[in-house]
């Protein structure tokens, strides 16, 4: 069974890959990491550095823990949502586990929701989780 997680460099994207884990440790699956980003000339070098450090604990922490993995940061100017629904596409995936973080209806209303989209438009199961 293959499982897509969003991850974040955050305690939401920790949380969504501590549970993509068990998940995965559970089903005896592997896990289809995506990182997503907007990109174009508002991001800094340093963010780019940021991440690509992240992702490459990240790596070091799924090996440590023998969960077959790959790894994928896409920057091609598409949401969030969209990187992940297409991800299980490609992939085969056959749920998505995303980490939440707690917004006011405004803050929803003005800004849209990366994890609504996902739970409106993904054609497999959807797990959020919330950080500690």
């Amino acid at each position: 069974m293959k499982i897509v997680v969003g991850f974040i460099d955050s305690p939401e994207g920790d949380a969504a890959i501590d549970k993509a884990v068990e998940e995965a440790k559970l089903r005896n699956g592997s896990l289809v990491v995506v990182h997503s980003k907007i990109g174009g000339r508002h991001d800094k070098a340093e963010d780019y550095v940021a991440m690509a450090n992240a992702l490459d604990g990240l790596a070091a922490r799924l090996a440590e823990a023998g969960i077959e993995h790959d790894i994928h940061e896409y920057v091609r100017g598409d949401k969030p949502a969209e990187d992940l629904i297409q991800a299980v596409e490609d992939y085969d995936a056959e749920l998505i586990v995303i980490g939440i973080r707690e917004r006011s209806a405004t803050g929803k209303m003005l800004l849209g929701s990366n994890a609504l989209d996902i739970l409106h438009y993904s054609p497999v199961p959807v797990l959020c989780v919330k950080a500690k």
